[in-house]
């Protein structure tokens, strides 16, 4: 681990620039934690003797990956904040279901200046949609955004009554602030705990419909249009809910959603001999269905990759699939897993990146995620293809049920830096 320098080049790199969706050969010259320069200008003959350098050998820089779901359940900050530097994410939004839920001005200044405190990767908190999360009634969104929130969403749990989520869009498009909905009809998914069809009745497990997801999202957005409020579909999973989005948006609404690394490169077939930490919400869907979701991600009909990273102990995972809790850890897999997706010839490596990198940064409002002068020197330098097996007892998180356990990877990053300080490598 290094200090922070107040001049470093990183050289002979392959750089990634997710916005123009361009690869090229060249270097990148940092200064006071932001971008001095980039491209094949920046040689060691051209930075100057003052400088550090770091020869990348034709690794790839990029900007660090922006996580806008993940849960500090049975985590902790520093916890998260190495699992994140290992995985190359250099900016995580944390969801608002911790311990107690972070619904007041109090616990979201507590959460912004542990996060400051950490000096590590960047820590945003996404509060309380609603108090305690119960859907019942609407936080207090002026104040929390003044405490330092930068979103509004409701954890895993769907807000049921349509008044309620009328009024906290109305409330947040005043001010312009973001509302984040985990999208799932809770009683059309009922006692569900996966994908409905064939797969789930051969393994006599209760299945939650795709419509249990598009339904609530159909609700959301008709209110948005009612509202004009931000949007954000935390996690789609299925083609109606893609369908519906693009509607949207041929439509004029600021709306937009993600879609967990583990519903582009698993589906239902992988949980197999009920593997419980395959155990999912939303549920891994039918191959077609993540096929779909891949060409949404080339199409922009889906626009940012996230993590879904929630820890749970072994207790709550080595029971009955049907028992088993709902979750995955993921910030440390997120880069290799979506890997896959390049070297499978699916996705290019630019694109890729832009659904993890500028495009949450320009739906949050962030300066970073650029690979561009003046912008933050948050950066990682990763080889895309250094293979490697996932062995849960080497995680950095705290809790150990990844979905890839023992699976077979690419993509090992080298340094990951924020703000000009190099925190990995």
């Amino acid at each position: 681990m290094m200090s922070a320098l107040k001049n470093l080049a990183l050289l002979d790199a392959r750089l990634i620039d997710p916005v123009a969706g361009t690869e090229t050969r060249g270097g990148v010259l940092i200064e006071n934690g932001q971008i001095k320069d980039v491209g094949a200008n920046v040689t060691r003959a051209n930075v100057g003797s003052g400088t550090d350098v770091i020869d990348c050998k034709g690794d790839v820089v990029s900007p660090g990956l922006i996580d806008m779901r993940a849960s500090e359940h049975r985590e902790t900050i520093a916890s998260v904040s190495r699992a994140a530097l290992a995985g190359g994410v250099t900016s995580v939004c944390v969801a608002p279901d911790s311990s107690p839920v972070r619904d007041t001005t109090a616990l979201v200044d507590f959460f912004v200046r542990r996060a400051r405190d950490n000096d590590s990767v960047r820590l945003y908190s996404i509060a309380a949609l609603t108090k305690g999360l119960a859907g019942k009634e609407i936080g207090e969104m002026g104040l929390l955004s003044r405490a330092g929130a930068i979103g509004f969403g409701n954890g895993s749990v769907s807000v049921r009554d349509a008044q309620v989520m009328r009024r906290a869009m109305t409330y947040a498009g005043d001010f312009d602030a973001l509302v984040m909905h985990f999208v799932q009809d809770p009683d059309l998914a009922a006692t569900g705990v996966m994908n409905e069809g064939e797969f789930a009745s051969r393994l006599g497990l209760m299945g939650v419909p795709r419509e249990a997801e598009v339904i609530m999202l159909d609700r959301d957005l008709r209110l948005a249009a009612m509202t004009g409020a931000r949007y954000h579909a935390e996690l789609i999973s299925t083609t109606l809910s893609m369908d519906a989005m693009v509607k949207a948006r041929a439509n004029g609404l600021k709306v937009s959603c993600g879609v967990s690394i583990n519903h582009l490169t698993l589906n239902e077939n992988d949980i197999g001999d009920y593997r419980t930490f395959l155990k999912l919400m939303p549920p891994l869907r039918h191959e077609e269905e993540r096929l779909a979701l891949v060409e949404g991600i080339n199409s922009g009909a889906i626009d940012v990759i996230v993590s879904d990273h929630c820890g749970q102990d072994v207790e709550d995972k080595r029971v009955p699939f049907a028992e088993a809790e709902a979750g995955a850890v993921g910030l440390e897999t997120l880069l290799p897993a979506a890997l896959r997706l390049v070297h499978a010839g699916q996705v290019s490596l630019p694109k890729l990146l832009r659904a993890m990198t500028s495009r949450p940064a320009e739906i949050l409002g962030l300066p970073q995620g650029r690979l561009a002068k003046g912008a933050p020197a948050d950066l990682i330098r990763f080889d895309p293809d250094e293979p490697f097996v996932v062995d849960p007892s080497k995680l950095h998180s705290q809790c150990r049920n990844t979905p890839f356990d023992e699976a077979r990877l690419q993509g090992v990053v080298q340094l990951a830096m924020v703000a000009g300080k190099v925190l990995h490598g």
